[in-house]
């Protein structure tokens, strides 16, 4: 059986992780929108799954020290690919 999620999905959840993060560090929307250099309404459309852009995304992850989580994640996925494309 296929695991599906779909793309709202995980707007969604990228959303609710910046606002969960966000309020751990009492920051108010507007606060954290003028640490990243960004509106309050790019902060309130991010919370909302709204179509972030990737830019957005990697600079909440930087400001809440999660960039290198995410960076070894995505070279663990190539190394991966690497991998399995050497078995042949």
């Amino acid at each position: 059986m296929l695991d599906f999620i779909t793309i709202k999905e995980v707007k969604d959840n990228i959303g609710n992780w910046c606002k969960e993060m966000r309020n751990a560090e009492n920051l108010s929307q507007q606060r954290l929108a003028d640490e990243l250099g960004l509106s309050r309404f790019t902060i309130v459309k991010l919370e909302n799954g709204e179509n972030p852009t990737l830019k957005t995304v990697l600079k909440v992850l930087q400001y809440f020290d999660e960039m290198k989580a995410f960076n070894q994640f995505v070279l663990k996925k190539i190394d991966n690919l690497k991998d399995n494309q050497s078995m042949y």
